[in-house]
């Protein structure tokens, strides 16, 4: 997969893209990055790329014809065009894991950073989307486009050692993730839970859904209506303290019905003759 990274300031993304996971992902062929340097076809001697606004008002605008020309460039003999064009804009559509695996999907990405004011307003018209990554402003879109790098490049076959290990994480499995623990077991008084160390697969992946569910129900209960709830996880939602009604408005499932505990009859005592 390639990723063509459109920017003021390559330097910023060298290391990043260079370095860990990414950077040998690099060497085995399996992600290639582009760092394009807009200046150099700023079409004049000052490597100029900006100018003022017009109808006044402060800093200063990236021109159309430059962001045009670097991407003209993209469309060479021996490669592929990209299959999405990307503006980095805090107007664009949320990024989201679920983008994230819709983008996975393409061959060859290309991502605008953007600085100063930003881009002339013309440049949307040679991009397939705009993508913001929160809801907040930054000095550049480089940071913005390393996120997305990431989280994109990691969802491709052999970037990650297990490459079925991104599907139970926070957002892909639809539910935030559980927590996890590792040595020591005993740490200022805070201990493993016996669960995590008794060997039971069944009891380990259930007692990891659940707090999957205890964990999403506190900090993002937004992400319960899509996450795919099962009539057990309900079960345990109502453990937590939902109602029947919270249930019915997040779309989860009736939970199982409980099973009836058998009694045993005491046969009558016989009576004895007096």
């Amino acid at each position: 997969m390639r990723f063509s990274l459109l920017t003021l300031f390559p330097e910023l993304l060298r290391p990043f893209t260079s370095e860990a996971l990414l950077g040998k992902a690099a060497v085995k062929g399996l992600l290639a990055f582009d760092l394009i340097d807009l200046r150099e076809y700023a079409g004049n001697r000052w490597r100029k790329v900006d100018d003022s606004p017009y109808g006044g008002g402060a800093g200063m605008v990236i021109r159309v014809d430059v962001v045009e020309a670097a991407l003209q460039a993209l469309h060479q003999p021996d490669s592929a065009p990209p299959d999405e064009v990307i503006l980095l804009t805090p107007a664009g559509q949320p990024f989201t894991q679920k983008v994230a695996e819709e983008l996975s999907e393409k061959n060859h990405l290309a991502l605008l950073c953007g600085r100063y004011e930003g881009f002339d307003a013309r440049v949307e018209t040679l991009v397939t989307r705009e993508i913001s990554i929160g809801d907040f402003v930054m000095m550049g879109g480089e940071a913005a486009a390393a996120c997305i790098v990431e989280a994109v490049a990691r969802l491709r076959p052999g970037v990650i050692g297990d490459e079925e290990s991104w599907r139970a994480d926070s957002y892909s499995s639809g539910l935030l993730d559980y927590p996890e623990y590792t040595r020591p077991a005993q740490w200022q008084g805070l201990g493993v839970p016996d669960v995590l160390q008794g060997g039971h697969h069944a009891a380990i992946e259930r007692w990891r859904r659940d707090k999957a569910l205890e964990r999403t129900w506190e900090r993002r209960p937004d992400l319960l209506p899509t996450a795919g709830l099962t009539p057990h996880d309900s079960a345990t939602l109502l453990a937590l303290g939902l109602s029947t009604e919270q249930l019915r408005e997040i779309g989860a499932p009736l939970p199982p019905p409980q099973r009836r505990r058998r009694t045993k009859k005491t046969p009558p005592v016989p009576e004895t003759e007096p």
